[in-house]
């Protein structure tokens, strides 16, 4: 069984549109030279953090991992010719907390990119490649960072399907 998302996007004025999901939800999207709002190439990036983010803070809560401050940082790369399709996007999952595992993190995200979140899913099922690193903050200062791993490009979207490219982060 299939699940189908609606929003309706309304133009009002310059490069600038209200989009209104299924939820009744909005936000403001702009491409001009004063946006007040962010592009829909931007929303890709924040709709990717935002899917994973909510995943991996998720299985965190679960399994009883203290996490204190938590924010995404992604980037992403385009293309230089029209229409710029995205090739890349990495993803860092910067967590701060005491007694963090770093073990109990790389399962969350792993679970996350390779099982759970749709965004990321549908990404890498096509030209897209997706890198989930994590960076962890311990209350003494320390810092531990490691890549988790690569999703894409043409990564089967159905886990029953099989995974066409998932590997291991260099």
């Amino acid at each position: 069984m299939s699940t189908t998302k609606v929003a309706t996007l309304t133009f009002t004025g310059g490069f600038r549109f209200e989009a209104v999901a299924g939820s009744g939800r909005s936000i403001v999207l702009d491409d001009g030279p004063d946006a007040e709002g962010p592009s829909p190439a931007e929303l890709l990036g924040i709709a990717l953090g935002g899917c994973t983010a909510m995943d991996v803070i998720s299985i965190l809560r679960k399994t009883r991992q203290a996490v204190t401050h938590y924010e995404i940082r992604v980037t992403g790369r385009q293309r230089e010719t029209v229409p710029h399709a995205f090739v890349r996007f990495d993803i860092v999952h910067v967590l701060e907390g005491t007694n963090l595992d770093a073990g109990a993190v790389r399962r969350a995200i792993d679970l996350s990119s390779r099982k759970y979140c749709s965004v990321g899913s549908t990404l890498s099922a096509g030209s897209t490649e997706l890198h989930h690193a994590y960076l962890i903050r311990g209350a003494d200062g320390s810092e531990e960072h490691a890549e988790v791993l690569v999703t894409g490009p043409y990564l089967s979207p159905d886990p029953a399907a099989g995974a066409v490219t998932v590997r291991p982060a260099r």
